[in-house]
């Protein structure tokens, strides 16, 4: 039986709610498609029911179904953007603000060879 975590069973609203828009719209584009959840679930190996589940925005279900059902319907280039480096300003300004800082500490090079 797989261990349960607070994240998946009760996940934070936000995240929930963008779960649930991912799957409608992964379901919004398989139904354009004309592709029912079989054909879908053949297409990458996986069981129907997950598939379903991921429709649903269902947070156990795990990140590599949402991408490939992106790839399923040739959306995964809408992928690329998300937490683009270039795209977070928030980190920008923290890597404009601390660029004289190092993530680690230096070590320090000796000639003991």
């Amino acid at each position: 039986m797989p261990v349960q975590n607070i994240l998946t069973s009760a996940p934070p609203y936000p995240v929930e709610e963008a779960l649930k828009r991912l799957g409608a719209n992964l379901r919004t584009a398989r139904i354009r498609r004309k592709m029912t959840q079989q054909n879908v679930a053949d297409k990458i190996g996986i069981s129907r029911f997950v598939v379903a589940g991921a429709e649903l925005g269902k947070p156990s279900t795990a990140a590599v179904v949402y991408v490939a059902l992106l790839w399923a319907y040739d959306l995964l280039d809408q992928l690329e953007p998300v937490a683009a480096p270039s795209q977070d300003k928030e980190g920008l300004a923290l890597s404009i603000a601390g660029e004289h800082r190092r993530v680690r500490p230096s070590e320090a090079l000796d000639d003991d060879f």
